[in-house]
């Protein structure tokens, strides 16, 4: 489904989600971790492009066996990482510096109301969360059309607090 959305359509979403997002966000600035994205899913360059903009410090995955994040220090300073995945080439951070993120994006292919997220099998995700803080909002990155009733579960998956699309900020 995503393979055949336009590149207008991929950029029109991912405009609103914006949108939707700033309008949600805190205006204290903060750390925020996100997912870099790959062409075709729900887009995060603008997200990050803003954020850095407006004084938000962010975090990117660093996309391996271990749970590991790096601060964004520019696109010029990320390099294509497993599965061609945009990773940070600067200092590794850890699993647990996690705990210092006041908001969490992750990513997904589906996510259901209940917060539970359909990633693509490696659970890095769900091994990520476990080093949140308790008070920062996690949320998934998604389109509408990829918000379901219920995806498959696994006893280790850990929702979400909500999902943002183009139509909104949806908490839970």
């Amino acid at each position: 489904m995503r393979a055949n959305r336009s590149p207008d359509a991929l950029a029109a979403e991912d405009g609103a989600r914006l949108r939707h997002f700033l309008a949600w966000l805190p205006q204290r600035p903060g750390v925020l971790a996100t997912y870099a994205s790959l062409p075709g899913e729900p887009g995060t360059s603008s997200l990050i492009d803003a954020l850095g903009a407006l004084g938000w410090e962010v975090r990117v995955p660093v996309i391996r066996r271990e749970v590991d994040w790096a601060r964004f220090r520019g696109w010029d300073a990320m390099r294509a990482g497993w599965q061609g995945i945009p990773t940070p080439a600067g200092p590794l951070l850890g699993a647990g510096s996690l705990v210092e993120a006041d908001v969490v994006i992750a990513s997904c292919l589906l996510v259901d109301r209940a917060g539970y997220r359909l990633g693509v099998g490696g659970g890095w995700y769900d091994r990520a969360l476990r080093h949140r803080r308790d008070d920062a909002t996690v949320l998934a990155w998604s389109r509408d059309v990829e918000v379901v009733d219920t995806v498959p579960r696994e006893p280790h998956d850990l929702p979400v607090d909500g999902y943002v699309t183009e139509s909104g900020v949806h908490l839970l």
